[in-house]
């Protein structure tokens, strides 16, 4: 479900990392590209990894894209950690830690809205692994 961005508050941006993080560990793809614009961009080093870019374009190729990155990590799973909303950027830095595979790392999600509550931009940071 898209949110008004230009009233998001931080609770509000707090609950969209919370159901962000859910919609993850059930595996439930189409719940997370809800939430994404149909021109979506998303930049990450395990789409370079995936697919051999690092920026994908679009919600149809976000879509393989992470069909293909669940079908080599079985058993994603996300706590997290904090949340950081810039209202008057429309920015929220989702932080958190994954353990894939039985490998810990912390990460952050960097998504930017639209004023229609879509995220039109994403860019994906990675630490090291544990």
């Amino acid at each position: 479900m898209p949110v008004e961005t230009a009233l998001m508050t931080s609770d509000e941006a707090e609950a969209f990392a919370v159901e962000w993080v859910d919609a993850w560990n059930a595996r439930q793809l189409e719940r997370v590209l809800t939430h994404f614009h149909d021109d979506v961009e998303l930049t990450s080093p395990t789409a370079l990894a995936v697919v051999g870019v690092p920026t994908v374009h679009g919600k149809g190729a976000l879509r393989d894209y992470w069909t293909q990155a669940l079908a080599s990590r079985p058993s994603p799973v996300f706590t997290l950690d904090r949340v950081v909303w810039d209202a008057g950027r429309r920015e929220l830095a989702i932080v958190y830690t994954s353990v894939i595979n039985g490998n810990r790392r912390r990460g952050s999600e960097h998504l930017r809205f639209d004023a229609a509550g879509l995220v039109i931009a994403a860019e994906v940071f990675h630490g090291i692994t544990t």
